[in-house]
């Protein structure tokens, strides 16, 4: 039987049932945007998201997505950049 050390990365994830660390991560993400949008947290969702303020789809939830600057928040342009 070989070692758990010896196997890939792939491997490994695949024998002991596992996600991706990018698909557990985006995971994390869209639980902290839903969280955000439903008010669960305690956080201000202007302070990470600007709404669009067209509603040509029918909901009112729709995000914004302005141009990158220097004054990058992280979080948002992972959220944005599905």
């Amino acid at each position: 039987m070989t070692s758990d050390k010896s196997l890939s990365y792939s491997d490994r994830l695949q024998k002991f049932g596992l996600t991706t660390l990018e698909t557990r991560s985006l995971r994390g993400d869209l639980i902290e945007v839903f969280k955000m949008f439903k008010f669960f947290d305690n956080i201000a969702l202007n302070d990470f998201f600007k709404l669009s303020s067209t509603t040509l789809r029918g909901h009112t939830l729709k995000i914004y997505k302005p141009q990158v600057h220097l004054d990058v928040n992280f979080f948002t342009v992972r959220i944005l950049g599905l």
